[in-house]
């Protein structure tokens, strides 16, 4: 068994998508109509066949409610692995993304947190 899809919530899949692809890097897998919204998948670029990242409408109010109560506890829905977290942090915060807490160490690891734009924390993290 393993992990093929996994998704987190966002206020607007274009603006997901642009973000996710166009800041961050990812590929987009998928791009299906499913009614008034899309099954969106992006994948890392490096792994294309890997672990796809489903940018999910947050229509329900559930996924609202739980999507506004992490951000405003400052939790990150998600974690990705870079392998250079300073030289990330510098690339991103190029591109004007919004970081709540810069390259901290932690033990063995360094670990940072930025904002999606599109209503999550994200953390990016170097082991």
């Amino acid at each position: 068994m393993k992990i093929i899809v996994t998704s987190i919530f966002v206020e607007d899949q274009d603006k997901a998508l642009e973000f996710y692809s166009e800041t961050l890097g990812f590929v987009k897998k998928h791009d299906v109509p499913t009614g008034e919204h899309r099954w969106l998948t992006v994948v890392s670029r490096d792994e294309q066949d890997g672990t796809e990242l489903i940018l999910e409408p947050n229509e329900h109010p559930a996924a609202k409610e739980y999507q506004q109560k992490l951000f405003d506890d400052g939790i990150p829905v998600t974690m990705f692995g870079v392998s250079d977290i300073h030289k990330e942090y510098k690339r991103l915060v190029g591109k004007g993304v919004q970081f709540t807490m810069g390259p901290t160490e932690m033990g063995q690891i360094t670990i940072a947190v930025f904002d999606d734009t599109c209503g999550n924390l994200i953390q990016i993290i170097q082991q």
